[in-house]
């Protein structure tokens, strides 16, 4: 199989969670497990069918969910996440934190990231934690180049 072109890393990661809907459907898988289709559509209340769908069969498609067919009638399908996916647990923990850190103006309908005063003090460490590590492992990324100077 071709390999597909991205243009950079970051592209890659969008082009598996990217989507209004994907992370809320893995969020939503990680804390409560094996979902029947209907069960997701229930959770995400305004979710286009069509695009709940196709958001569904990308995440398949890139080894992030499994989907189950129950030979019943009607047949029902269920979603869970296979370890791959798992690896995207620490992406999505990180921007619930940020979310609730952030949430101002926005009234929660299905607060999921259990925070209370005492997580929110590590969270918010963790993510200042964080972002004093990428400072660190970035200094001087951002700055001119002597060599790449284009003004003589």
């Amino acid at each position: 199989m071709a390999k597909k072109e991205a243009l950079t890393e970051i592209q890659i990661t969008l082009n598996v969670i990217g989507g209004k809907w994907k992370p809320l459907i893995l969020h939503y898988l990680e804390k409560t497990g094996t979902k029947r289709y209907s069960e997701i559509l229930r959770y995400l209340d305004t979710a286009p069918k069509k695009t709940l769908t196709a958001q569904l069969r990308e995440l398949e498609a890139d080894d992030i969910i499994k989907r189950t067919v129950i030979p019943t009638v009607p047949v029902q399908v269920e979603y869970s996440i296979t370890n791959h996916g798992r690896s995207l647990f620490p992406i999505l923990d990180i921007m619930c934190a940020w979310g609730y850190l952030n949430e101002g103006g926005y009234n929660i309908k299905h607060p999921t990231c259990e925070y209370n005063d005492h997580t929110r003090q590590i969270k918010e460490k963790r993510l200042h934690d964080l972002y004093d590590q990428f400072e660190a492992d970035h200094v001087g990324d951002w700055l001119p180049n002597d060599n790449q100077s284009t003004s003589k």
